[in-house]
């Protein structure tokens, strides 16, 4: 690993650079310069001044072994620029051999310096960016010398805490989404609910004809007529309606027989509707559970046939909506728990039930569809929001959450050469600091979990001004 140590006369000069910086994201490494021209530090793009040159990423390499053969690199190459009597070849020493210790190269002097390059390195997590300066570290975990007399501007203290990442947004409180009951029978309008009415499994939703439009329960939505020899799990949904309704006799399973037929002439005659054994379709609407009357599209009189909107519906149950951007679906999983803060500043439990894409057209022209996460959050505890129809809330999404971790502003690492992330250890009393290798976890709300050699809680880190 590179060596990595600050002395006093180039140190305050690289700490004028990171000062400068910190709003710009500019930060500094320092490298100990060999003493010959094949080691000129890690980068080779800076010059004697301290001066940024082209940003590197690149690990820092180990000094070259000296040798007569090595060319001057680019920096020795501008450092030679500056001193004018130290780089010109001098034609009287150019068949001069050299010898170990003599003390000079063709066209370079022996000197240790320093190498100043200004490198850019921007974390950016969980919402949050910090300035990184890059640095060498010892296989040890910690940079071989220690800084003395250039303290970093700022500091901050490790600390103990649950970290948690987590975003409140706005939301909807009301039933969840509303789907759209359309009439796949042609005729006129002849009965519709109120608006906010409940209807359950076996109830009339809406009559066309005279003729009732009976509600029942399931995921498959109907989409054929259905009569004796039909097979499949629509079969199926039917019959375990009928059996829930009181009706039996048959076998629920996924066959229409005879005796499915006997069972749903029986209730189409307590319907009023002519006992043909038969099931048109239309004369089923399938919803997940009991629906609450949404709106009413249609009006009583209005002729109807197949596609024809009628009214929609919601569950009958209180749940809140929440959009989300598609960079924030991690917060949204299934089954996740948030919590919902109501008008009056209550809070109480949420359950995320459901979580799906929409694609909303754009309004103008030319505008762009968008596409949003939509979230629909159920309320276990329903009469925490018994006194509210309609209502904007605030929802909390908890994504990820690491309890008792040490912790530090995300604007106290530092990149390190060698790749990772490292903080700055001050030693207030001592006047000095030394750089430490970390390992990274959650970043939250500025912070970040880090662990590492002689990290622990209390103790000191730099932080840009």
């Amino acid at each position: 690993m590179t060596r990595v140590a600050f002395e006093e006369h180039t140190a305050q000069r690289g700490r004028v650079a990171r000062d400068g910086g910190a709003a710009t994201g500019a930060a500094i490494l320092i490298t100990e310069g060999a003493e010959d021209a094949g080691s000129a530090g890690p980068t080779g793009n800076a010059d004697r001044n301290g001066h940024p040159a082209t940003p590197t990423n690149a690990p820092a390499p180990r000094p070259a072994t000296p040798s007569a053969a090595t060319a001057p690199t680019p920096v020795e190459q501008g450092d030679e620029a500056e001193r004018g009597d130290e780089t010109e070849q001098r034609p009287d020493r150019a068949d001069r051999p050299e010898t170990a210790g003599s003390g000079r190269r063709r066209g370079r002097r022996r000197r240790r310096g320093w190498r100043v390059a200004a490198v850019l390195t921007v974390v950016a997590a969980g919402g949050a960016a910090a300035t990184a300066a890059a640095l060498g570290i010892a296989d040890d975990g910690e940079a071989a010398g220690s800084n003395a007399g250039a303290l970093p501007p700022s500091t901050a203290e490790v600390t103990r805490q649950t970290l948690t990442d987590s975003r409140t947004v706005d939301g909807d409180l009301g039933h969840g989404p509303s789907t759209t009951a359309v009439s796949r029978l042609p005729g006129t309008v002849t009965a519709l609910p109120d608006t906010g009415a409940e209807i359950t499994r076996g109830q009339q939703l809406f009559r066309v004809d005279d003729q009732s439009v009976t509600l029942m329960y399931g995921a498959m939505p109907a989409y054929r007529p259905l009569g004796p020899g039909t097979e499949g799990p629509d079969v199926q949904q039917l019959e375990e309606n009928l059996a829930a309704l009181g009706y039996a006799g048959f076998t629920v399973d996924d066959t229409y027989t005879g005796d499915t037929a006997d069972a749903v002439a029986r209730w189409q005659e307590d319907l009023g509707l002519p006992g043909t054994g038969r099931v048109d379709l239309g004369r089923v609407v399938f919803a997940a559970d009991a629906v609450r009357v949404d709106s009413v599209t249609a009006e009583l009189g209005d002729p109807v046939g197949p596609g024809s909107a009628v009214l929609s519906y919601t569950g009958i149950a209180k749940a809140v909506t929440v959009e989300l951007e598609t960079s924030e679906q991690r917060l949204a999983t299934a089954g996740a728990e948030v919590t919902v803060t109501l008008p009056d500043g209550a809070t109480t439990r949420g359950r995320i039930d459901e979580v799906s894409t929409r694609i909303v057209p754009g309004t103008g022209p030319e505008a762009q569809p968008t596409t949003t996460v939509e979230v629909v959050v159920g309320l276990p505890e329903q009469r925490a929001a018994d006194a509210y129809t309609l209502a904007s809330v605030d929802v909390t999404f908890t994504a990820a959450q690491r309890p008792d971790v040490l912790t530090v502003p995300v604007a106290a690492l530092l990149a390190l050469a060698e790749g990772g992330f490292g903080v700055e250890v001050v030693d207030e009393a001592a006047g000095t600091s030394r750089y430490v290798a970390v390992t990274t976890g959650l970043f939250a709300d500025g912070r970040v979990e880090i662990s590492g050699p002689g990290i622990a809680e209390g103790v000191t880190v730099g932080m840009p001004a």
